[in-house]
């Protein structure tokens, strides 16, 4: 797969906040309202597409990226570059996951040099932080946002 990175517009942003993952990943899906489109089109969303202009699938940088943190105010302290991925529902879980977000990786390492990478998970999410394991990243700091129990991830 030959994958391309373009700026988010709103035919992709549209797409990406009708998206509808299954349980427990349903947890990542967003309604549909204008301040979420809004949200994917003046901050620093990326779509990533294939060779066909097919969607499949996002990344945002910076504070775009990280989960408000309540009383853990210092989690995001350090200097390092936040990055947020989400990638087509229809794509998850077949083994796609290691080439699009080494994808991202490698675009943003050529765009950023030696900042490092840190990146916040659902700690229910196993999937993708094998995932994040595999490609070099280690576990941080937990944090709790509501009822859901986060992982800040560095590499």
């Amino acid at each position: 797969m030959i994958l391309h990175i373009s700026p988010m517009n709103e035919h992709y942003a549209y797409q990406i906040l009708t998206w509808q993952y299954e349980p427990p990943y349903d947890f990542y899906n967003n309604n549909f309202s204008d301040s979420a489109l809004q949200e994917l089109l003046e901050n620093p969303y990326y779509a990533v597409i294939d060779n066909h202009d097919q969607l499949i699938g996002f990344f945002c940088t910076g504070i775009s990226a990280q989960v408000p943190a309540d009383s853990m105010v210092d989690v995001y302290s350090e200097q390092k570059l936040d990055i947020g991925v989400g990638m087509k529902p229809e794509l998850t879980g077949l083994g796609n996951g290691k080439a699009f977000f080494s994808f991202v990786l490698n675009y943003l390492q050529k765009c950023y040099n030696d900042v490092p990478f840190r990146l916040t998970v659902a700690k229910f999410n196993k999937r993708a932080i094998r995932l994040y394991k595999q490609l070099g990243f280690s576990e941080e700091t937990e944090f709790t946002r509501g009822s859901t129990v986060f992982i800040t991830m560095i590499r």
